[in-house]
C-alpha cells in the first residue's frame, strides 16, 4: 500500500487521532506499522478503544480480529482507561530482594488514602536491577523507591537513574558517563565512526567478515553463536533485499547491559549495526527496543537523528557509495520477543510468536528475507574489531569458546550493583570482590546468567567465568548475570517468583511450555506448601526435563533451568519441606 490520506473521520472528532494519522503515515500505511501505530495510541489515549482499534484496523486495512488479537498479547496494551498516575512496580528478583512487595502495597494504600486516580500494577523486570527497587511511573524510570517515597514520587518528584560502570579492561563501557551519550562531535573526537570509514574506504563485505570470524566473536545474548558466520551465511544467501537487526528487547530479569551501553553511548553499537549491514549487503537496520525502555529509546532516536543530520546515515554516506537506514521499533511488553524469529513476528506486526526452524533467519528472517540479528553488546564490539584487526580481541578470555570481554550485570546483595566490563575467565568471586564492592552478607546461592540461568552455591565462588567451566557444571554464563542471594532470603520463593515468570511470559503456542510451566509451578507450590510427597522431587525432575527437551523455543527449553539447578544444589530446601 502507498502513501495516502485518512478516509474516515475520526470519531467524535477527537483531534487526538491526528497523532495516529502521523504515525500511518510515517510508515506508508503498511500493515507491519501495527505495533507502532498502537504504541502512539496507547501513549495518545491512555488505552486502546474499540473506537481506536477499529480506525487503526480501516485505516491500515488490516481485520479488527487482528488488531484486537495483538493489542490483547502485549503487556504494555491496556484496553480499559488507565489512572491518572500509571505505576508498574517491578516485582521480579532483584527488585524483589530490596523490598519491591512492600513498596508496591504502599504505593496502592498511598493512592487510596487519597483517592488519587491511579492504576498500580506489579511488573516483570525492568532492568533496573541495579537500582532497585524500581518502577516505571508514567513512563519514566524511578529507581532505588522505598515505601516512605511515595508522597515524593506521586507529587511528580523525579529520581532519575544512573548507572555504575566498572571493569578492566574498559572497551565498550569506556565513554558510558564520561561523554554526553548523543553528542555526536565528543565521540567523532574520540574515534566514533573511524572504523565505519576504514571498512567502506579499504576493506570489501568480505573483509569485514572474515575479521569478525578471525576474531571469534560470539553472540553475547546468550546462544553464543559465531557472529562471523552469522554474517557469511546471510551475505551468502539468495535473495534482496537484507536485513539488519540489532536486539534491543532486553528483559531477561537482571539482566540491565544492553540497557546501559545504549543509554551510555549509543554511537558505537550504531556503528556496529552499519558495518554489519555493510558486511551482509544490507541497506535497512532495525532497532528493536523493548516497551519499557522509553528513555533509553529517546537517547538512541536523537542519536540516530544526528547521524542523518551529519550525512552518517542515508545515502552515499562518507562518499563511498553506502545507503543505509536506521529505523527504531518498538516492543510493547513480551519477553517471548526477545527470541529472534519471536522478534520479526512482531516488527510485522504481529503477535510475538516463535517460528519453527529451519529456515533460519540468516535464509528467511524478517519479512522471509535473509537477516543477520545481533544483541547489543555484539555490535558494540563490531567497530573495535574493525578498527584494531580480529586478532586483537583474543589476547583475553581462551582460545576455545570464550574469547575477548564480556559485559556482566552485577546485583542483589553486593555493595555495589552495576556493569563489569572484565575478560571472559575472571572468577565470580574476583568479579564481586574487585568490581563489586564485595558481599552484602553471607551468600547462599547466586544466579548465574539470567532468570533462565542457574543457582550456584557459593562453593563455586572461585569458578572461571568461561562457557566450557561453566558448562561443566551444567550452567551458562547467558545475559552476563551474577545477582547475589545472601543468607536472609528464602530460595524457593525467589525460584517461585521466576517460575511464575515463565509461566507469565509463555507465549502459549506450544503445549509443553504453555502447560508445563504451569505445572512446574502447581508442583512448587506443593513442596512449598509443604504437601508434596518424597517422590514429587522425581517426579519434578522429570517435567522439567520434558519441557526442556520439547518446547518449540529457547523460552520453554531454558525456563526448567533455575529448578533443575536448584535440586541438583540446593535439593536440601526441598526435602526440609517433604512430608516424612
Amino acid at each position: 500500500m502507498t502513501n495516502k490520506s485518512p478516509n474516515q473521520e475520526h470519531p467524535s472528532g477527537d483531534e487526538r487521532y491526528k497523532a495516529l494519522d502521523l504515525a500511518m503515515k510515517r510508515f506508508k500505511y503498511e500493515k507491519d506499522a501495527l505495533l507502532e501505530v498502537l504504541n502512539v495510541a496507547q501513549s495518545t489515549f491512555g488505552y486502546l478503544s474499540e473506537d481506536i482499534m477499529t480506525y487503526v484496523s480501516h485505516e491500515l486495512q488490516t481485520p479488527l480480529a487482528h488488531v484486537y488479537d495483538v493489542a490483547t498479547f502485549y503487556e504494555l496494551y491496556t484496553l480499559e482507561p488507565v489512572g491518572k498516575h500509571h505505576c508498574l512496580v517491578c516485582t521480579d528478583p532483584a527488585c524483589a530482594l530490596a523490598g519491591a512487595e512492600e513498596v508496591l502495597a504502599t504505593a496502592v494504600a498511598h493512592t487510596q488514602a487519597h483517592n488519587l486516580s491511579a492504576t498500580i500494577k506489579s511488573s516483570p523486570c525492568l532492568g533496573l536491577c541495579d537500582q532497585a527497587p524500581a518502577i516505571l511511573y508514567n513512563q519514566t524510570a524511578q529507581v532505588h523507591i522505598q515505601p516512605s517515597d511515595m508522597a515524593s514520587l506521586f507529587a511528580g518528584e523525579q529520581r532519575p537513574s544512573r548507572s555504575q560502570v566498572a571493569g578492566n579492561p574498559r572497551i565498550m563501557t569506556q565513554y558510558i558517563n564520561r561523554l554526553p551519550p548523543t553528542d555526536l562531535d565528543a565521540h567523532r573526537a574520540e574515534g566514533a565512526f573511524v572504523a565505519l570509514a576504514k571498512a567502506l574506504i579499504h576493506m570489501t563485505p568480505e573483509d569485514v567478515i572474515e575479521e569478525i570470524i578471525v576474531s571469534g566473536l560470539a553472540g553475547r545474548g546468550g546462544a553464543g553463536f559465531p557472529t562471523g558466520l552469522k554474517l557469511q551465511f546471510t551475505r551468502q544467501a539468495p535473495g534482496t533485499p537484507k536485513y539488519v537487526i540489532a536486539n534491543f528487547d532486553e528483559s531477561e530479569p537482571g539482566t540491565f547491559k544492553d540497557r546501559v551501553l545504549m543509554e551510555g553511548d549509543p554511537f558505537q553499537t550504531l556503528e556496529g549495526l552499519m558495518l554489519c549491514g555493510y558486511a551482509v549487503g544490507a541497506s535497512q537496520g532495525y532497532i528493536f527496543v523493548r516497551g519499557e525502555y522509553p528513555k533509553a529509546t529517546a537517547i538512541v532516536q536523537q542519536a540516530i537523528d544526528s547521524l542523518y543530520a551529519n550525512g552518517l546515515l542515508g545515502t552515499n554516506i562518507l562518499g563511498a557509495g553506502f545507503d543505509f537506514d536506521i529505523t527504531i521499533r518498538r516492543g510493547a511488553g513480551a519477553y517471548i520477543c526477545g527470541e529472534e524469529t519471536a522478534l520479526f513476528e512482531a516488527i510485522e506486526g504481529k503477535r510475538g510468536f516463535p517460528r519453527m526452524k529451519p529456515p533460519f533467519p540468516t535464509t528467511h528472517g524478517l519479512f522471509a528475507q535473509p537477516t543477520a540479528i545481533n544483541n547489543i553488546e555484539t555490535l558494540a564490539m563490531f567497530p573495535h574489531i574493525i578498527l584494531n584487526g580480529g586478532n586483537w580481541l583474543r589476547q583475553w578470555g581462551n582460545d576455545k569458546k570464550s574469547i575477548g570481554v564480556k559485559l556482566f550485570c552485577l546485583s542483589g546483595h553486593i555493595g555495589q550493583p552495576g556493569v563489569v566490563e572484565a575478560p571472559f575467565g575472571i572468577t565470580v568471586r574476583e568479579l564481586i570482590e574487585q568490581y563489586g564492592s564485595g558481599f552484602i552478607g553471607e551468600p547462599q546461592a547466586l544466579l548465574i546468567g539470567g532468570a533462565a540461568g542457574s543457582f550456584m552455591p557459593p562453593d563455586y565462588l572461585d569458578t572461571p567465568l568461561t562457557n566450557e567451566a561453566l558448562a561443566g557444571l551444567g550452567m551458562s554464563i547467558g545475559s552476563g548475570v551474577v545477582m547475589v542471594l545472601n543468607q536472609t532470603v528464602d530460595l524457593l520463593a525467589i525460584l517461585r517468583i521466576i517460575t511464575n515468570f515463565f509461566v507469565h511470559e509463555s507465549c502459549g503456542q506450544c503445549t509443553p511450555c504453555r502447560v508445563g510451566t504451569v505445572q512446574i509451578r502447581h508442583m512448587l507450590d506443593k513442596i512449598i506448601g509443604g504437601q508434596a510427597e518424597p517422590e514429587d522431587l522425581d517426579k519434578l525432575t522429570r517435567l522439567c526435563t520434558t519441557v526442556k527437551t520439547t518446547s518449540l523455543c529457547g523460552l520453554g527449553q531454558s525456563a526448567p533451568n533455575p529448578v533443575l539447578s536448584t535440586l541438583k544444589y540446593f535439593r536440601h530446601e526441598y526435602e526440609e519441606l517433604i512430608k516424612t
